[in-house]
């Protein structure tokens, strides 16, 4: 009986010692679940701050690619605008103007009557020349029946043989004789001639020195009119160098003038000089532009764009891209891997907020705009943003 009421006493000890040990595990493992939970967030932040220490410590910067420079076929080229044919007209026969048939802005046609000279005493020496041709074709006349019938006579040795000749020599000087004095006839009648002023071409009359009167001198080098044709013009413009071979015949051009705003004027380019001019470094170039209703006045001042010539731009970058060092001109350029790589560039012409660049980079390139002074090939860079160049130029 005592051993059978021992037993379940036994059981019951059995049993809270084993209840004592699985409340010691869940504690135990509580406190570790605790500990646990605080330390993630706390590494969590460690690692956190770590990260944010790192990127401070990579510096951050804008970048900008190089661009094409404006083409210089573009800009604006002074030009000079010349009548298609002028000519000055002068008189080729002394005298006095009888009569003066146009005046300045009159427009003429090939072959029309501009003026007409008196010639006295040019008629006088025409009847005198006329007279001396009358009188050697007389003369001529005699000496061929003479010399004629002596050579007859010469043949049956009534005459001696030197008669004959000259007579025969007598009637050749003759001949020269009578053909001078028709030259003479002929130069004085082409002299009279002159005495009408024509026009040699169909234009506009721009010049008028005379007036009904005045005294004519051929030799003085007078100018009585100036003829001009502007139904169609002549454009010279002078090309700089740089834009020079980017220039030919057959081009297309735009010619505006400053007094006529709005209006563009398609010019042709028609030839060059083919030489640069070694005193201004510029290549003449002619255009031709039509001018049908007169709107164009020749002898004006206006601007042209080659606007179809074909001309390679130097790339350019912000001038606040640009460090210059020892080792000359550099820019700092953006690799994969966001590290730096420092190049030496050639520069251009300085635009001001732009630099051209004609070697070192390329359109693909990614460019430190304001690079510190102590940026170094290798450097780790964290990139900001990407900027078009017109911002880049306000920085």
């Amino acid at each position: 009986m005592d051993s059978k009421q021992n037993e379940p006493h036994g059981q019951t000890v059995v049993r809270k010692a084993s209840s004592k040990s699985w409340l010691a595990v869940i504690i135990i493992a509580v406190i570790v679940i605790g500990v646990i939970a605080g330390l993630i967030p706390r590494s969590r932040q460690q690692s956190n701050l770590r990260a944010e220490i790192l990127e401070s410590s990579i510096p951050t910067v804008t970048v900008v690619s190089p661009a094409p420079g404006q083409s210089g076929c573009r800009l604006p080229i002074p030009a000079e605008i010349k009548p298609w044919v002028e000519t000055p007209i002068y008189a080729r026969a002394n005298g006095y103007l009888k009569n003066r048939l146009v005046d300045i802005g009159d427009h003429v046609e090939a072959g029309q009557l501009l003026a007409e000279i008196d010639t006295p005493e040019l008629d006088q020496e025409l009847e005198r020349a006329k007279a001396l041709q009358v009188q050697a074709e007389a003369a001529l006349e005699l000496s061929r029946v003479t010399s004629s019938r002596w050579a007859g006579l010469s043949k049956t040795r009534v005459v001696s043989d030197q008669e004959n000749e000259e007579k025969q020599a007598d009637f050749k000087l003759k001949e020269a004789a009578t053909e001078s004095a028709r030259a003479e006839v002929r130069r004085l009648e082409k002299l009279k001639s002159f005495t009408s002023v024509l026009a040699p071409f169909a234009g506009t009359i721009t010049v008028r020195n005379i007036d009904s009167g005045d005294l004519i001198v051929a030799a003085g080098g007078k100018e009585l009119f100036h003829l001009a044709q502007t139904q169609r013009l002549r454009v010279f413009v002078q090309v700089p160098q740089a834009i020079a071979r980017s220039i030919h015949p057959g081009q297309n051009a735009e010619m505006t003038i400053p007094e006529m705003p709005g209006q563009v004027f398609i010019a042709k380019v028609v030839r060059t000089a083919g030489v640069i001019a070694s005193d201004s470094r510029t290549l003449l170039v002619e255009l031709n532009v039509d001018n049908p209703r007169n709107e164009i006045v020749a002898g004006s001042y206006a601007q042209v764009r080659f606007t179809e010539a074909q001309m390679v731009s130097a790339l350019t970058l912000p001038a606040n891209t640009v460090m210059f060092r020892p080792e000359g001109p550099q820019v700092g350029v953006v690799k994969d891997g966001s590290r730096v790589e420092l190049r030496t560039v050639k520069l251009g012409r300085d635009f001001g907020r732009t630099i051209e660049v004609l070697t070192g980079v390329d359109e693909k390139d990614r460019v430190i705009v304001n690079p510190a002074d102590s940026l170094a090939s290798g450097a780790a860079v964290s990139i900001r943003e990407t900027i078009k160049k017109e911002k880049a130029q306000r920085r």
